[in-house]
């Protein structure tokens, strides 16, 4: 099943726009988890298996997994997902953009060494670089459009034409990008006002809306803002709000913050 079908009908069966972020910081595990072998993945797969009613997709953050030599741990977790949890679409956090063979090979770790079902992407070396992960069918890319860090508006904000670049990048995935493959746009909890925008150019497309929880963006304002026409199209990802919300009690803290929040998103649906 593809990525964008394997998302709607999550959306759709489970009743929830929250995306589950995977960010294991080895310094944040619990102390019930902290000296276990293979400590990260077993943390991951307890949240995984906590939150998975709630999640529309979960989100690893290759960056900690890799940082700690536990690219193999993150293959398990995303086997764990996949076996277990196999309605539940992984978008693996990596943030790629390279050129020709690079892109390929960076294609190939994200859908074929960890079964991905969508990767985010960098748009800034130009479409071609997005060319090679829309050769795997079914398989989705996830582009940087206006994203929620306090910096992003340096360079996304930057007029071109008498309009800014974020608005580009919308517009280009959603007149070019999405004729070649499945796509979906990273835009930011932390701009409501520019997520109505992007909505307003790309239609009914999906948007992953980081920001929620640890960096303050309000569940109600992105639903306001960002809900497609069906008022659902949003995977909103909420990640060290969840992961570390009781550290005497991982799995139960993760579950009650992973309800609350699809539950204020849904509140505002």
């Amino acid at each position: 099943m593809s990525f964008l079908t394997l998302l709607r009908d999550r959306w759709a069966a489970a009743d929830t726009l929250l995306c589950v972020g995977l960010d294991p910081d080895p310094d944040r595990l619990p102390a019930s988890v902290r000296n276990q072998p293979a400590s990260i993945a077993k943390f991951c797969v307890d949240i995984v298996d906590a939150t998975a009613e709630f999640a529309c997709a979960f989100k690893p953050q290759i960056a900690y997994f890799a940082a700690a030599g536990a690219e193999q741990q993150l293959e398990a977790v995303c086997e764990h997902i996949r076996n277990h949890h196999p309605t539940v679409p992984i978008i693996l956090d990596a943030k790629r953009g390279d050129i020709g063979d690079t892109a390929k090979m960076y294609a190939r770790e994200a859908f074929v060494r960890y079964g991905a079902h969508a990767v985010t992407v960098n748009p800034y070396m130009g479409g071609d670089t997005l060319a090679p992960y829309q050769e795997h069918e079914g398989r989705g890319i996830v582009v940087l459009c206006r994203t929620s860090n306090p910096g992003s508006g340096e360079f996304q904000s930057r007029l071109i034409d008498g309009e800014p670049l974020y608005r580009h990048v919308a517009r280009r995935a959603a007149d070019e990008w999405s004729r070649r493959g499945e796509v979906a746009l990273v835009v930011g909890a932390t701009h409501p006002a520019e997520l109505a925008e992007v909505r307003g150019i790309v239609g009914d497309m999906a948007l992953l809306v980081p920001g929620v929880g640890a960096q303050g963006g309000d569940p109600a304002e992105v639903v306001r803002n960002g809900a497609d026409s069906t008022r659902a199209g949003l995977i909103v990802n909420s990640s060290r709000a969840i992961l570390y919300a009781d550290p005497t009690n991982h799995v139960g803290g993760a579950a009650r913050v992973a309800r609350d929040t699809r539950d204020a998103l849904n509140a505002a649906r």
